[in-house]
């Protein structure tokens, strides 16, 4: 019995360590970066230079042309960027890359609170929101080695 009520216990307690992902629109991005929230672009370098990119966004490509990834690695270089502690934002060209990223975040690298952009970069344009070019913002993380 007690076996039983521990288990219990501990998997109470894994559903409390793992938040849920919450999909945005624009203007609840807005909003969060306007709080400071860190967001994070994990499209492609080509896609990035082809739209643009959100100001402040951290340039941090997930998948690979072929769709392939390297979770942990990539992990690594988001932690000096966005601490699982706070809360973070993910965007991409149309939000179905970073909903698995989202979840990823959530409930196996611990960060309490990921907001998915539901509809990617390409609605953020559309709907007239604003994007700077991506060139100096991928000098600078590439010198340091970080995007």
């Amino acid at each position: 019995m007690r076996r039983l009520l521990f288990a219990c216990l501990l998997a109470f307690l894994a559903s409390l360590a793992h938040a849920e992902v919450i999909d945005i629109d624009n203007a609840q991005l807005e909003k969060l970066l306007k709080n400071g929230v860190p967001l994070v672009d994990i499209r492609l370098q080509s896609e990035w230079e082809e739209t643009g990119i959100v100001a402040g966004s951290k340039l941090l490509t997930f998948f690979d042309e072929r769709g392939r990834y390297d979770a942990a690695g990539w992990l690594e270089k988001l932690k000096p960027q966005a601490k699982n502690s706070e809360a973070i934002i993910v965007i991409c060209r149309s939000g179905n890359r970073t909903k698995p990223v989202s979840q990823f975040l959530s409930q196996q690298a611990g960060y309490g609170t990921v907001y998915n952009v539901r509809n990617g970069i390409k609605h953020w344009i559309a709907s007239g929101g604003p994007v700077v070019s991506a060139a100096p913002v991928i000098a600078s993380c590439r010198s340091a080695k970080t995007c």
